[in-house]
């Protein structure tokens, strides 16, 4: 229990792992759209960055929308560089499980993208997601410009207010500007992918978020 309750809480920046100055190594390409993982972005094409619990189902859900250019797990919002799944898993990075996502906004919007990261978990449940329980579990939208901040704002609003009526605690989200992004092993890129069977905790609501459905984020 005590162990739980340790993962539970943030590390403070200076009780951090130390980490290291290297990358870990990673995929060269990706599995279901064979294509570099870390291809530079194309003329028009943006970022968006989300956690939503164990980035192996939450990275599935991205690459299933046929818009989508590329996607990549790994983990940002912490203190510690370039950390290996084990130290994030311990606790002691700081870190969340994200998964990145390449778009093109005249494809699929980004207010889209807020919509199947709201309905694909549940944002009320603070660090975990379901039986999943630590801090790299937790709610997260990590935007890329104003515009984005602006849009991730006004989903949280809305979408709270839907959760409220149905009976839900608060929203524990947290949105910031995009932190650095590491890359996660080679195994965790698209392992639903490789292993369809695979493990995958996410659950929503059963709540529809408005936005993306023709409710602009304004």
């Amino acid at each position: 229990m005590l162990g739980l309750r340790k993962k539970a809480v943030l590390p403070e920046p200076g009780n951090a792992l130390p980490g290291r100055d290297f990358a870990i190594p990673t995929a060269e390409m990706h599995f279901v759209f064979d294509r570099p993982l870390k291809a530079p972005l194309a003329p028009g094409q943006e970022l968006a960055m989300f956690g939503l619990g164990c980035f192996w189902g939450a990275e599935r859900k991205f690459w299933e929308l046929p818009e989508i250019d590329l996607t990549a797990v790994g983990y940002a919002a912490g203190f510690t560089p370039n950390p290996t799944y084990e130290e994030v898993c311990s606790g002691g990075t700081g870190h969340n499980e994200v998964v990145l996502v390449t778009f093109d906004p005249t494809k699929i919007s980004y207010e889209a993208l807020l919509k199947v990261f709201w309905e694909a978990h549940d944002p009320t449940q603070g660090m975990r997601q379901g039986g999943d329980v630590g801090t790299q579990y937790r709610s997260g939208i990590y935007t890329f410009s104003p515009a984005q901040r602006a849009a991730a704002d006004a989903s949280k609003k809305m979408f709270e207010e839907k959760l409220t009526a149905g009976g839900f605690a608060p929203i524990t989200t947290e949105v910031l500007d995009a932190p650095e992004f590491f890359y996660a092993e080679d195994y965790h890129q698209q392992y639903l992918a490789k292993v369809p069977g695979g493990y995958c905790g996410l659950g929503g609501t059963g709540v529809s978020c408005p936005i993306g459905t023709g409710v602009g984020a304004t």
